[in-house]
This record gives structure tokens, C-alpha cells and sequence, in this order.
């Protein structure tokens, strides 16, 4: 359940550029559970990547969360700008109203050690996982309307490092900011949170990181988007309001 009565509060869940992806999961579990989602993608980078751009994947993903009751919004942003998550909300806000719970699933991931990092790939983490985070808290606290107790910052992280290193050491800093949140706008009565996943099946594994995942998770099964999402609308709902300022694990057990 949502935190207002009968208006739909609104959610902006970053990074929904794949249908498979975490933040699609969480997205549409929002919009099951009584929200309205914006969300926000940003193609390039899939593009980039092994899986590549999806198709239409904007477009699919609005109507899926429309056809469970939702007022949608998508915004193509790239977060590597710092002057994007200002423009974000003011989007957001003209077409939805103001974000109650601002859920981040967005992320720079490139596989890249301690040898042979680019300090591009590496800024370029920073910018997106970390300062991206920070600002898009920032324009979150600033412009904050709702009820004491109904504000909700969420973000996901990872503790993958060797053979990692830029995504995992961005996430290491997307996790402290976030949990400053949880202080720093207590005064607001915002929670903030931090949920590691784990290893989520998105259609990046290959059948031989499947088999590893499945043999070290005491469950012998992967984690899929709705286990996250799962959990972030527990922490959105009103039985979610005790929990502040930790870093969640929701992985099965799994050891790496």
C-alpha cells in the first residue's frame, strides 16, 4: 500500500532502460501497489553494453505500468551531467506532481580492475553512481511537499570489487551518501535506505556465473528483479517507515 490515501503519491525510479532490468521490476511493482511512476533511462549506455539498447523499451515499460493503473512519466536523462537531476524533478513535477519516493537503480558499470581502468571509465563511474546520487538527493530534499513520515530515498548498491573496481568503489560512495540522507533529512521525516541486491539475473550472466550463483545461494536459485522490488515497496509503505539509515542485503544468502 501507499503512503496517501486515494491520490496515487508518485515514485521516480532511475535507470528503467530494459524491461529485464531491476529497475523495470521495481517500477512496475510500484505502479502495482498503488503509485504513479516516473522513471528515467538512458539509452547510450545500453547501447554500449553487451545486452545492448532494447527497442521501444521506454515505451513498453510506460505501458505496462499504465495497464496496472499508473500515471507515467519517462525522461531520457544522462546522469553523467550534473545539470540533469534538476531538470528531472522540474520534468517530473510538470507532469506527475511532486516525488514522495525517489528509488535509485541507475548505474555506470563497466568490468575494469586496478590495471586497467581508464581514468575516463573511472570519473565516469563517479559521476553517474556517486555525484548523480548525491544530486539527484539533493533536488529530492529541496523540493520535498509531503507529509512527515511519507518521504522515502532508496538507492542500490553492490559489494563487487575485484575485477570491478570503479563500479564497486562508486557504489561504496553512493552508499555513504545515502545513508547521510537518513540524518540529514531526518528533520523532514524522510527514510533512507541503501538494498544490495545481490547478483540479480538480467540477462548479463553467462551460464557459467548462473551455476556459480545458484551453488554458493542456500535457496540454489537466482535472484530476480522482483525480489528487489519486493522489498523497495515494503520500505515505501507505511510498515517501512521504521527502517532508516541501513544498508539492506536481499540476496538469498548468497556467498561470493
Amino acid at each position: 500500500m501507499p503512503l496517501s490515501g486515494a491520490a496515487r503519491p508518485v515514485a521516480l525510479v532511475t535507470g528503467v532502460g530494459r524491461s529485464l532490468g531491476i529497475g523495470a521490476g521495481v517500477a512496475r511493482q510500484l505502479a502495482q501497489g498503488g503509485w504513479n511512476v516516473a522513471f528515467t533511462y538512458w539509452t547510450p549506455y545500453d547501447a554500449r553494453m553487451a545486452w545492448g539498447a532494447e527497442a521501444d523499451a521506454a515505451d513498453t515499460i510506460a505501458e505496462t505500468l499504465a495497464q496496472r493503473g499508473a500515471e507515467t512519466a519517462s525522461v531520457e536523462a544522462d546522469l553523467a551531467d550534473p545539470d540533469t537531476p534538476a531538470r528531472v524533478f522540474d520534468e517530473v513535477r510538470s507532469r506527475l506532481g511532486d516525488v514522495t519516493a525517489l528509488v535509485m537503480c541507475h548505474c555506470e558499470s563497466v568490468d575494469s580492475g586496478l590495471l586497467d581502468t581508464t581514468v575516463e571509465s573511472f570519473d565516469r563511474h563517479f559521476a553517474v553512481n556517486a555525484r548523480a546520487t548525491w544530486l539527484l538527493i539533493r533536488e529530492y530534499g529541496r523540493r520535498f511537499q509531503g507529509a512527515r513520515g511519507t518521504g522515502r530515498v532508496i538507492s542500490l548498491t553492490s559489494d563487487h570489487t575485484v575485477g570491478n573496481l570503479p563500479y564497486g568503489a562508486s557504489k561504496g560512495a553512493l552508499d555513504r551518501i545515502t545513508l547521510a540522507a537518513a540524518h540529514e533529512l531526518g528533520e523532514l521525516g524522510i527514510t533512507a535506505n541503501v538494498i544490495d541486491p545481490g547478483p540479480v539475473d538480467t540477462g548479463w550472466m553467462s551460464d557459467g556465473i548462473r551455476d556459480h550463483v545458484v551453488r554458493r545461494t542456500p535457496l540454489a536459485r537466482l535472484g530476480n528483479p522482483q525480489d528487489t522490488a519486493h522489498l523497495v515497496e515494503f520500505l515505501c509503505s507505511p510498515q517501512g517507515q521504521w527502517i532508516n539509515g541501513q544498508l539492506l542485503k536481499s540476496n538469498g544468502g548468497f556467498a561470493g
